[in-house]
């Protein structure tokens, strides 16, 4: 099993959690190239690109500038820090649980395109509309689509097939998605609470059991491998972890 989770624009500065070893990003290099032109901008190009206020234009032009201090890079499981990584709760893994997370856990990232955990990354902010001379004028949805989509496929196939998809719905632009279900078999849990007599998802509960519930799978893992051996589904299996969230926003 494969899991997919979706990046955050929230980020820690720093981390003392430590883990049992670190690892580099799979396109790194693209990400060094295009964190090189974007620190050549000014912060109100920084700003008209990112959508963001100028102060933390200013705040990422500063990062792009780092992009290559050691010091300043961290595993990417405990650099992020928007809603599904509060209740991911990585800082309180177990090394057991950071290593099955190397092995089980994709994240997407509009730098660094897709991530293990303990890749060492620097903190950034990036949109998937964004456009660079690096990437010949595409967008990063557009750029990063052939090249992901292949390496997700290989890394499920070379599993067990199953892709656990807990990425937003914006990530799927990342992939040439009709490919990746056509070629793996993607179980995508959806939530939702009951508001006025309707069923709804609001994104900050969805978000939310997003990160719990990959934590759960990260800290059953022990688990599935028995109860699925024993004849229980994957599906059964993931059901039953979402019947038992409890989340208290």
């Amino acid at each position: 099993m494969q899991i997919l989770l979706a990046c955050a624009k929230i980020m820690n500065a720093q981390t003392d959690t430590q883990v049992p070893c670190t690892s580099r990003p799979r396109f790194e290099a693209e990400a060094e190239r295009f964190a090189l032109e974007v620190s050549q901008w000014d912060v109100e190009e920084v700003r008209n690109a990112l959508k963001c206020s100028p102060q933390l234009a200013a705040e990422n032009l500063l990062r792009y500038q780092s992009f290559r201090e050691e010091d300043e890079k961290m595993p990417a499981i405990l650099a992020y820090f928007g809603q599904a990584y509060k209740h991911l709760k990585a800082a309180e893994f177990s090394a057991d649980d950071f290593r099955f997370a190397q092995e089980h856990l994709f994240i997407t990232s509009f730098l660094y395109g897709l991530l293990r955990p303990l890749d060492l990354i620097h903190p950034y902010r990036m949109e998937g509309k964004v456009k660079l001379e690096a990437t010949e004028e595409r967008t990063m949805f557009d750029f990063w689509k052939p090249r992901l989509t292949e390496e997700l496929i290989r890394a499920v196939q070379s599993d067990d097939g199953i892709l656990v998809h807990l990425a937003t719905k914006e990530m799927e632009h990342l992939f040439d998605w009709k490919h990746v279900k056509k070629e793996v078999r993607v179980i995508q849990p959806t939530f939702y609470i009951e508001k006025n007599g309707r069923m709804v998802s609001p994104a900050i509960y969805a978000k939310s059991c997003r990160g719990a519930m990959t934590r759960e799978i990260i800290k059953q893992a022990r688990d599935l491998r028995q109860l699925v051996s024993e004849g229980e589904s994957v599906e059964a299996f993931l059901q039953r972890i979402q019947d038992d969230l409890d989340i208290q926003l």
